[in-house]
């Protein structure tokens, strides 16, 4: 809903110029998103390139999801309130690096619960969604100057995330 003429008078450059790297605002938005995307799978591709524990590994992915997202909350509440105006063949392309992202957040998931490190109360696309649905629903309420920053809500998401993994004793209660 913006103008171009807003954002090129924001980014301080002209209509030509702006039209000469975006044929469209829509152009626009997917780089918006693509940027964020981006710099989130090279986070991620360093974490897994440790190769930690699946804990430390989880822990690490959650972490840095959620603090990625909440240090770029304004193009992510940009991309959540415009998606839909992408075309179809950047949409798919969206969706595929996403389906990656998970796929991968998802490998760690079931290599901790083959290895017995984690729960199999859960499937890893029932844990990858608790994560996911907290970190794409932030534009709607994560605020920087807000009551807990972002380390902290990573911080705790992590903590709950990996308690529900906990493998259970044969009496139900989590091991130690």
């Amino acid at each position: 809903g913006t103008p171009v003429q807003d954002i090129v008078e924001r980014a301080g450059v002209t209509k030509g110029a702006m039209y000469h790297y975006f044929r469209a605002k829509d152009d626009l938005l997917f780089e918006i998103y693509s940027g964020v995307y981006r710099e989130q799978f090279a986070s991620l591709e360093l974490i897994l390139a440790k190769e930690a524990d699946p804990v430390t590994t989880l822990r690490a992915v959650i972490e840095d999801v959620v603090t990625t997202t909440a240090t770029y909350i304004r193009e992510a509440r940009v991309f959540a309130r415009d998606s839909w105006r992408i075309d179809a063949a950047r949409w798919h392309e969206l969706q595929a690096n996403w389906r990656r992202y998970q796929d991968s957040v998802r490998g760690v998931i079931r290599d901790g619960q083959e290895s017995g490190e984690f729960s199999t109360a859960a499937s890893p696309e029932v844990v990858s969604w608790s994560i996911f649905g907290l970190t794409n629903s932030m534009p709607s309420w994560f605020r920087p100057d807000g009551p807990k920053p972002a380390a902290t809500i990573a911080a705790e998401l992590a903590g709950l995330i990996l308690a529900g993994l906990r493998p259970t004793t044969t009496e139900g209660k989590p091991q130690p």
